[in-house]
């Protein structure tokens, strides 16, 4: 009997091993810059925080063992010389652990326990349970042995340093398995009926339906697809704490937040096969508007920030969204999603255009989601062309909300502000050749060799042709082997891990390859996603990339990234696949 497919294979040390809904994974990545010798359950409740340390033991001695970690989406394995530990997960709080031929040492990653910090350790009477009690995220951790035995038995009930946790081995040639669950004050004792075999097989099976839901398309030609789709897939929690939804968070490394733009691409990936999933992505941040009307700059389990805020592409992604999800958004939902991007809009109109000014402005290279980009040293609060479009599109959008929702008045103060912006968007900001900024304070201008001075390609057939063919132009000087830079490499500022100051985004690749095409841009944005694709076919699914080697940087388990490879490989293999007439040949 031949076995059923696996999915795509991964190195932990890039990507955790985790499924949909959980809120914790298994990493040895700790934190920013921070990775571990050993495998650790790492929770995002309340911050990204190691919890448990596992140490898999020579089942002779009792001594550490090196062994070869492999993934794959529904299965993490352990493998020796002498034997293996499998992992899977039964639920999104519980894994199963099972073992033959060598032991495992369950361990508090925090050796300090204090009345603030650390991890208390005991027994508890009621079931016998082992448990871990975090201070970090709040949360309790308890190991059932369901088979073998429990030895070496450390820091029951220890207070101060040192080490606690237990080791489960089993009898020459036997096995033994546990289960460790992520819960809060109690529940009752663990019971399952379950073999470890049949928990394997359905994390399987869930991952695999998933897949097949987001990228159905996928083919030979789109090989990255499924590892793109388990990145989005293992990085969903379920609703708790501060996220309201079901979530995707950026990240389940130390990302692991959701900020209001970055979901935007999560949205638009899932929209055709998990369209409810998709439309809670696109929701979230607006759950928390506040009275001003601004969304937040990022929400997570534990914490909401207004410090800053995110561009407001969220007219473009919605226009976007209705035409990927598979059914019409009802009235309800229309006039829901209506309301709430009127406020945000409203609140580029109001508390970020100055008295008598027609454009909005920037407090910060925070608040257009490229925080050190080269357009910001001069001054931080600022004018920008790329702002301008990205309302402009979300007025555009208003109005046709307006309209469909039999709002014609709307519709028509909408239309006008959006033919507004744009005229002092050109007027103020165009000088022939190229936008440029204005600072608020002194009303300077100046351009850089940042690709945000091109983000206006975003309007696409809105703009005058010889606008979109300086920028297409332009843009394309910005092409490297790999992709788009976000500085120009041949610029005194380019850095190879300077953030926004060169290496390679998703959210900016996606953005400008849809403007070009609705511009009339078709070389260009083929080569743009051919590119970037490629990128991510060889380097993964990075945070960001370095725009000459293509080597990924920072977090290398980014789900807007993945998300963006799912959009770009999915319209180049409806391009591919489609009949010739279909396509203007």
């Amino acid at each position: 009997m031949t076995a059923a497919p696996s999915g795509p294979a991964f190195s932990v040390h890039d990507i955790p091993f985790s499924t949909h809904g959980s809120w914790f994974g298994i990493s040895p990545v700790l934190a920013e810059k921070t990775r571990a010798e050993d495998l650790h359950l790492v929770s995002h409740q309340n911050g990204m925080h190691a919890v448990l340390r596992l140490v898999p033991l020579d089942a002779a001695t009792g001594e550490r063992v090196e062994t070869a970690v492999q993934a794959t989406p529904g299965l993490l394995s352990w493998t020796g010389a002498d034997g293996r530990i499998d992992l899977a997960y039964e639920s999104p709080d519980t894994v199963r652990v099972h073992g033959k031929g060598l032991g495992l040492r369950v361990t508090a990653a925090a050796n300090a326990l204090t009345p603030f910090g650390g991890t208390y350790f005991y027994r508890d009477p009621v079931d016998g349970a082992h448990t871990f009690t975090s201070y970090e995220t709040g949360r309790r951790y308890r190991i059932t042995v369901l088979s073998g035995t429990v030895d070496d038995v450390h820091g029951s009930q220890a207070l101060g340093a040192g080490d606690r946790g237990l080791t489960v081995t089993a009898e020459p040639d036997g096995t033994w398995e546990i289960a460790v669950e992520e819960l809060d004050s109690a529940r009752q004792p663990y019971n399952s009926s379950s073999a470890f075999g049949e928990v394997m097989e359905a994390a399987r099976q869930s991952f695999a339906a998933f897949v097949d839901m987001v990228a159905p398309w996928r083919s030979s030609a789109t090989p990255a697809a499924e590892l793109a789709a388990y990145v989005v897939w293992s990085a969903t929690v379920r609703p708790a704490g501060l996220v309201t939804r079901p979530g995707v968070l950026m990240s389940k490394h130390w990302m692991d937040k959701v900020w209001s733009w970055d979901h935007c691409f999560n949205a638009l990936a899932l929209a055709p096969g998990c369209p409810d999933l998709a439309w809670d992505q696109f929701a979230l941040p607006f759950d928390h508007q506040d009275e001003s009307g601004a969304l937040p700059d990022s929400v997570t389990h534990s914490e909401v920030l207004y410090n800053f805020v995110k561009p407001p592409i969220h007219g473009w992604a919605l226009r976007q969204l209705r035409q990927r999800l598979p059914e019409p958004l009802g009235r309800t939902e229309l006039a829901e999603a209506y309301d709430r991007l009127t406020r945000w809009t409203d609140f580029w109109l109001t508390a970020r255009r100055a008295p008598g000014a027609a454009l909005p402005h920037y407090q910060h290279g925070n608040d257009s989601g490229w925080d050190n980009a080269t357009t910001f040293d001069p001054a931080r609060v600022i004018i920008t062309a790329d702002l301008a479009a990205f309302l402009i599109l979300q007025l555009r959008e208003l109005a046709d909300l307006a309209a469909e929702l039999d709002r014609p008045d709307d519709a028509r103060t909408w239309t006008r502000t959006a033919d507004a912006t744009q005229a002092a968007m050109l007027d103020q900001l165009w000088t022939g050749e190229r936008f440029v900024a204005r600072g608020m304070d002194s009303q300077d201008t100046w351009s850089s060799s940042s690709l945000l001075d091109l983000m206006p390609i975003a309007l696409g057939e809105h703009l005058p042709e010889g606008v979109s063919g300086v920028l297409a132009d332009r843009i394309e000087a910005h092409l490297t082997p790999h992709g788009l830079a976000t500085e120009l490499p041949t610029s005194p500022h380019y850095l190879s891990d300077g953030y926004w100051r060169g290496p390679i985004w998703a959210p900016a690749t996606v953005l400008v390859e849809d403007g070009l095409r609705r511009a009339g841009y078709q070389r260009l944005a083929d080569e743009i996603s051919a590119r970037f694709r490629a990128l991510c076919e060889t380097y993964g699914f990075a945070e960001n990339f370095d725009a000459l080697t293509g080597q990924g940087l920072r977090d290398r388990a980014y789900t807007w990234t993945a998300s963006s490879y799912l959009l770009l490989a999915e319209a180049h293999e409806r391009r591919r696949t489609a009949p010739a007439e279909a396509i203007g040949v």
